[in-house]
């Protein structure tokens, strides 16, 4: 992927928007969402299971697939992404985070996903997405958590009975 002149000029202010793919962007490491704080500004979403602390905006439903299934459904709708690369991964936790760039500005946004175990046949699913750069983000970040999880109902419809 190159970086056109806009994203170069960009990173004179915002470092990460002269770079490629997932370069420049601070990995999070494994998350603790149990403690998780949302920054005040609009520009992010959270989408988790009922009863999630802090508050989603979006609430996820109870699967009935395995965790390891959920995450590689995941996994799989991220790869389908435009401008979307791994930027962390630890799947013996469930846990994963990409980078999403805008197409003109190459401005980075993070995508959190995190799968718990719930019951003994299905899981859980917390996805955190919010931008590096600005405060408001337009809703781009809760129309993506929307479409993604979308596409993973989707997906798991599919392999489902």
């Amino acid at each position: 992927m190159s970086v056109g002149m806009l994203p170069l000029l960009l990173s004179l202010i915002f470092p990460a928007c002269g770079k490629a793919g997932a370069q420049g962007v601070k990995p999070p490491g494994i998350v603790d969402f149990n403690h998780l704080v949302l920054p005040k500004s609009p520009n992010k979403a959270l989408a988790a299971p009922v009863g999630f602390t802090p508050n989603p905006d979006l609430t996820t439903p109870r699967y009935k697939v395995p965790p390891d299934v959920l995450f590689a459904e995941i996994a799989s709708v991220a790869a389908a992404e435009p401008r979307t690369y791994e930027l962390d991964s630890y799947p013996a936790q469930f846990q994963a985070a990409w980078v999403v760039r805008t197409p003109v500005a190459n401005f980075p946004d993070v995508v959190e996903a995190a799968v718990r175990p719930d019951g003994a046949d299905g899981s859980a699913l917390i996805l955190y997405s919010h931008s590096i750069y600005g405060y408001s983000d337009f809703g781009v970040n809760q129309a993506r958590v929307k479409s993604w999880l979308a596409a993973i109902e989707a997906k798991l419809i599919r392999i489902t009975p």
